[in-house]
């Protein structure tokens, strides 16, 4: 590009933190390139750089000034523009006003066409980058949002952290940019061990270089050394790093010249479960687990310093101590739990609230204790499965009071199922209270066994069914009890189960709260808890690709368990796809049928009044409803489909042949039976109306 010149603007700052500083290098690299092409200045491709003291944006082949631009625009005719006596009308004024003119600036010549036209002549005038470029930083540097914002001194202006330099260029030429008392530069300021002071940019295409030689890194290039690092204590050690996205996104902002190190805990601290452990390692000090290929737990663990390397030998010593600190307390957490069996926590309960009007956590334990044995007999499984998920329920939540949750509230469950093992519990017992939280999130592993699944469920649909007792559902903004995900769950296990009954495990959860003295309507709660449901199918529904017409359809019948409303809804969308005209024609029919139909005659039919076509008709409804009473009963949801599709010719030839409002009241009125009598056949199955409705 001719008469061009690199662009850099960097934000000098005291330690942002990860999140914010990844949220606000996205939004520097948007709002300079819109705020470029808005000023019509031509550039070349935008790049952001940042590291934990620095924000910055770099921009190729800027334009030195915006082209000067002449606009003829043709506006309407003259005899419209003006009237008789030459005065300007409001079609001459409203064309004026939107090109920022004067009516006075307006023109009139003849066009192509032979017609007199006022015209509308506007000039651009070309201007400076950097006029440009200074009111644009000016204008994006306080534009950054920030999740919480600072002031600093006597300065009324705020930034994520105080703002140290700004150094911002055109080619070799310092632009003039100003913010919170800070002037810029052509300086930037290096590593704070490594390289401290300033140090000259003489020009964007040198920024990076000049970084590097002091000792920053952007987090791209930072990203790739500590990957590198760990490749390498991975083939070292033989064992493989844990770097949890969150945590690794994290430790690569806090940096700026990253050296991967490996450090050691003492050997007694492997007898600890190795989840608190890595806690403590992740999330107080981010540094990395380390596993064997078998998947247990190493002494070594990975530290990613920000210090000299040359003193590598004295940073490893003291993230060692650090350590040591940390798990001697988690150590000493988990032993002091253990002099204690799990089931001597259960009565502390009672001191930890669930919900101000729900009542205790002990509570809520006596709730899970009734519904965990439902949701095995509902479910079909025997009696063993019933006991343990009894005994698993009563305790679940036991590990809330113990030291080591309390410090590490992340590792609830997870505990529970260690002291369980400890105090001799059955192992499904064990592994049920480990898993009662999951799935926790999408894509989460379910509980590994059927004893977990009916006590995650016993605990999810408590939490569900206690806010909708007590008017407090979750809304567009507010879910504080994630009911939402809760039901996720609830529907992700049953369809796992081998049978279900959702219907009843809500009755069986909220008579749990009555039971305690909770007052409200149980029959409105139950319909909206079941509602509340209806809508989280009929979503997943949709994600798994059924149209909205179907799940209207299927809705309908109020089918509730997940796996047979989600069956029910594929088995149609299925049958709908193979034979559309067929099923368009039927919907059709039944609509007509619907509408035709009165509820209060009933569907007794006299035999007596029937013509052939009528009596066709009743044949091909008792064959549907025994056809579809059988596959509904086997839970072949495409066989109960397939019956109805064989009523299609005989309604067909019904409206064809039969006059259905009949002159003689008795004639009319089995007709109208006939008809309640074969929508009738649907009823069970899906509201096959719903398929014609928007048509």
């Amino acid at each position: 590009m001719a008469d061009s010149r690199d662009f850099l603007l960097e934000i000098g700052c005291e330690e942002l933190p990860s999140a914010p500083l990844i949220h606000a290098i996205d939004q520097l690299g948007k709002l300079i390139s819109k705020g470029l092409n808005e000023a019509g200045l031509a550039h070349g491709d935008v790049t952001t750089l940042s590291s934990p003291r620095r924000l910055s944006v770099m921009v190729s082949s800027v334009a030195e000034a915006t082209e000067e631009v002449h606009q003829v625009m043709r506006g309407p005719a003259a005899a419209i523009a003006f009237d008789a006596d030459g005065n300007p009308t409001k079609a001459a004024q409203g064309f004026a006003r939107g090109k920022g003119l004067d009516v006075s600036d307006l023109v009139t010549r003849q066009d192509e066409d032979g017609k007199t036209y006022v015209f509308a002549e506007v000039s651009t005038p070309s201007r400076s980058a950097f006029d440009i470029l200074g009111s644009l930083c000016e204008e994006v540097i306080p534009a950054l949002d920030w999740p919480r914002s600072q002031r600093w001194g006597a300065n009324h202006e705020r930034f994520g952290r105080p703002v140290r330099w700004i150094c911002c260029l055109f080619g070799n030429d310092v632009v003039p940019v100003s913010f919170a008392d800070v002037t810029s530069s052509n300086v930037t300021f290096g590593h704070r061990v490594l390289s401290p002071g300033a140090h000259v940019v003489e020009n964007p295409a040198a920024y990076v270089s000049v970084l590097e030689s002091a000792h920053v890194l952007g987090e791209k290039r930072r990203r790739e050394v500590i990957n590198q690092g760990i490749e390498r204590i991975e083939s070292e050690v033989s064992g493989h790093v844990d770097t949890p996205k969150r945590v690794f996104d994290e430790v690569v902002n806090l940096c700026e010249w990253p050296t991967v190190l490996v450090g050691r805990f003492d050997e007694e601290f492997l007898a600890v479960p190795h989840e608190i452990i890595c806690e403590s390692m992740l999330t107080n000090q981010r540094y990395f687990p380390i596993y064997s290929p078998g998947g247990d737990l190493m002494r070594e663990f990975v530290v990613v310093s920000n210090g000299d390397p040359t003193c590598s030998e004295t940073i490893v010593d003291g993230n060692e101590r650090v350590v040591r600190a940390r798990l001697d307390d988690a150590k000493f957490f988990y032993e002091e739990d253990l002099k204690q069996p799990l089931d001597s926590y259960v009565d502390r309960l009672s001191t930890v609230v669930f919900q101000e009007k729900l009542g205790t956590v002990l509570q809520k334990t006596q709730r899970m204790e009734h519904i965990a044995p439902e949701v095995a007999r509902v479910s079909d499984l025997d009696a063993v499965v019933a006991a343990h998920a009894t005994r698993a329920a009563h305790l679940a939540k036991a590990d809330l009071v113990t030291q080591a949750v309390i410090e590490f509230t992340s590792q609830q469950g997870v505990m529970g199922g260690y002291y369980a093992h400890a105090a001799g519990e059955p192992d499904d017992v064990c592994d049920a209270i480990r898993d009662q939280y999951r799935p926790r999130f999408a894509g989460d592993e379910l509980p590994a066994d059927q004893v977990g699944r009916c006590v995650a469920v016993a605990d999810k649909l408590d939490t569900i069914c206690g806010m909708f007792a007590i008017d407090e559902p979750p809304t567009g903004s507010s879910d504080p009890f994630a009911v939402r995900r809760s039901a996720i769950g609830v529907i992700n296990i049953l369809r796992e189960m081998p049978e279900g009954d959702l219907a009843r495990l809500i009755q069986v959860s909220l008579g749990a709260y009555a039971g305690q003295g909770l007052e409200f309507d149980m029959a409105k709660t139950s319909s909206s808890v079941e509602d509340f449901f209806l809508g989280r199918l009929a979503t997943i529904a949709r994600e798994e690709g059924v149209s909205p017409d179907t799940i209207d359809a299927v809705s309908s019948v109020r089918v509730i368990d997940p796996k047979e409303y989600l069956m029910r809804a594929h088995a149609l969308e299925d049958a709908r796809s193979g034979e559309p005209e067929l099923f368009d024609d039927l919907a059709v029919a039944y609509a007509r049928a619907a509408h035709l139909g009165d509820a209060s005659l009933g569907c007794s039919v006299d035999e007596s009044l029937l013509s052939e076509p009528e009596r066709a008709l009743l044949d091909a409804c008792e064959a549907g409803e025994t056809a579809v009473a059988d596959a509904l009963g086997r839970g072949e949801y495409s066989a109960a489909i397939a019956a109805l599709a064989n009523l299609r010719e005989p309604i067909d030839r019904f409206f064809d042949e039969v006059l259905v409002m009949d002159d003689d009241e008795a004639i009319r009125t089995n007709r109208v039976r006939l008809l309640n009598r074969f929508a009738g056949v649907f009823g069970d199955v899906a509201d096959i109306g719903a398929l014609a409705r928007k048509k």
